[in-house]
């Protein structure tokens, strides 16, 4: 699917980065930027990774059960098909999508929208994940959310796991996972 570029009578489009750890309240902020985005009446539509079915298959659901209908995606390419006609478009864990999301992503863009992505910038071990260093890098603008950590009460910019799975991969929450300060992750 092709989506036309802008002229320079429409209203230039950019990328927003919403990131940060586990707890951190990425998807809490993505669905008050996507909330305000339909109060001034813009069509919006939004995506998530079809492996993401913790809490609801066809929503975003925050940790605080905050909820907006999205449609679940496998590969990020089936996104442009989807959002032509929308002038905001929402994604969020996109860690978990392929490479192309930030092609994706930059067409949307060019093409004159509002493209507000969520995500976990590092992985369990605090490496980069996915795609996420490269959708950081094109943004236009970045808000990383910190949260508390649960052993010193200190700024947690990381997940660490604590159960004993190693793949990079492992949907959970509390079950699975704690945000914690650097110094409380490693050690």
């Amino acid at each position: 699917m092709f989506i036309e570029p802008i002229n320079h009578s429409q209203q230039a489009g950019w990328i927003e980065v919403v990131c940060g750890s586990m707890f951190s309240g990425k998807t809490e902020e993505l669905i008050r930027r996507l909330k305000r985005a339909k109060i001034a009446n813009m069509q919006v539509g939004i995506f998530k990774p079809s492996i993401d079915i913790r809490y609801h298959a066809g929503k975003i659901v925050s940790h605080d059960d905050n909820t907006v209908n999205a449609v679940p995606i496998q590969w990020a390419k089936e996104i442009l098909a989807l959002a032509e006609a929308y002038e905001v478009v929402g994604i969020d864990e996109a860690q978990f999508f392929d490479a192309e999301i930030v092609h994706v992503c930059e067409t949307l863009a060019n093409a004159g929208k509002r493209v507000i992505v969520a995500g976990l910038d590092m992985d369990y071990m605090g490496k980069p994940f996915g795609p996420m260093p490269a959708l950081l890098s094109i943004a236009n603008f970045v808000t990383k959310l910190h949260a508390v950590c649960i052993k010193c009460g200190g700024i947690a910019s990381y997940s660490f796991r604590i159960s004993a799975n190693t793949d990079q991969v492992v949907l959970g929450e509390k079950d699975h996972y704690e945000a914690r300060c650097r110094n409380c992750f490693n050690t």
